[in-house]
């Protein structure tokens, strides 16, 4: 099955900490149903000193859960629905069902 959401997409966070936060997918993880975006879901962690890194606290996005974000319609800015459907020309592209604008190519 083609992905609804990818990297480069932005989105609109719906649940959590972060609700109603807007930012763009850097990393898409489908095994796990995850993604991360940009600026979201900030964390701080611990870092032991290794050879390669020191030590401290480093600050890190991490993944949310798929169905907690929303693409972000391209005409207003609100959450919308991503579908699919055949053009003319039978290519099969993703489209906004909020207003019916065409995202792009699967």
């Amino acid at each position: 099955m083609a992905a609804k959401l990818k990297k480069g997409d932005k989105v609109v966070v719906l649940t959590g900490k972060d609700k109603g936060k807007t930012g763009e997918i850097t990393k898409v993880l489908p095994k796990e149903n995850r993604l991360v975006v940009q600026g979201v879901n900030v964390v701080k962690k611990h870092q032991k000193q290794t050879q390669a890194q020191e030590a401290g606290i480093r600050s890190f996005e991490a993944p949310l859960q798929i169905s907690n974000v929303a693409y972000m319609d391209p005409t207003d800015g609100k959450p919308t629905r991503v579908g699919f459907k055949t053009l003319d020309d039978g290519r099969k592209v993703r489209f906004a069902k909020r207003s019916g604008e065409v995202i792009g190519d699967v």
